[in-house]
């Protein structure tokens, strides 16, 4: 059972016109249209064809620099016979009885070692100044675990069980200090937290400080103030 509307390979040398025309309209349009420099065809490597709105053609290619720039496509010369391909293009091309669709996407190999009298070449391609922008970046990011200069205003305790005697024994595992914006103020802070509800009204909240040593009571938490049908008693 075949399938007439789905892709099908076809050969890929330089007799089938359609495959030919399909990777030069592909590569011309990036070249017209993503980059300064210019590239050229060095092989097709894959290529099918669909019935879509018309006849289709899909190409996978590779591709070589020019030694030119854009502005001197028209008077360059050709690329000598020793170069090498450089990234590795997929193109489409699509006609109907009105007009033409064309797509291309390209893909560049990893940067190579430098070779005689090419060192402006694609295959020696690597990040403009990306050390440089790096380093800024450490400049201008403070250390993550660098000391406040307010210091730590709070600390965040795991305490064990009650009712586990040997992590009694052990004692509470101290975690690493938070830097949590608490006041140390023992009346505690008004925060306004009117941004959290939808509706314009001013709601306010009292803010304690946070704990300097663990403490523990029998007393703790306690009765509820408010009591509530849907929370479970203690």
């Amino acid at each position: 059972m075949t399938c007439p509307d789905c892709p099908s390979s076809i050969p890929t040398d330089s007799s089938n016109h359609q495959v030919l025309e399909a990777a030069t309209e592909s590569l011309a349009k990036y070249n017209n249209e993503n980059t300064s420099k210019q590239y050229s065809l060095f092989k097709v490597t894959r290529a099918s064809s669909q019935w879509v709105v018309g006849p289709s053609y899909f190409v996978e290619y590779l591709i070589k620099e020019s030694p030119c720039t854009k502005s001197q496509a028209s008077s360059c010369s050709l690329q000598s016979s020793d170069s090498v391909p450089v990234g590795l293009c997929k193109g489409s091309l699509t006609r109907t009885h009105w007009e033409k669709f064309v797509s291309v996407t390209c893909d560049f190999f990893e940067s190579q070692a430098p070779a005689t009298g090419s060192e402006n070449s694609a295959v020696n391609q690597k990040p403009t100044n990306l050390p440089k922008v790096e380093e800024s970046q450490q400049k201008n990011t403070p250390p993550t675990d660098s000391p406040s200069k307010a210091g730590p205003r709070g600390s965040v305790q795991y305490l064990p069980d009650l009712d586990d005697k040997n992590s009694q024994e052990k004692g509470p595992q101290e975690a690493f200090p938070v830097h949590l914006d608490l006041t140390t103020n023992p009346q505690g802070e008004t925060l306004d937290i009117s941004f959290l509800f939808l509706e314009p009204m001013e709601e306010k909240l009292v803010v304690l400080p946070f704990p300097k040593e663990k403490a523990r009571t029998a007393e703790c938490p306690g009765p509820a103030q408010n009591a509530s049908p849907l929370v479970l008693p203690p």
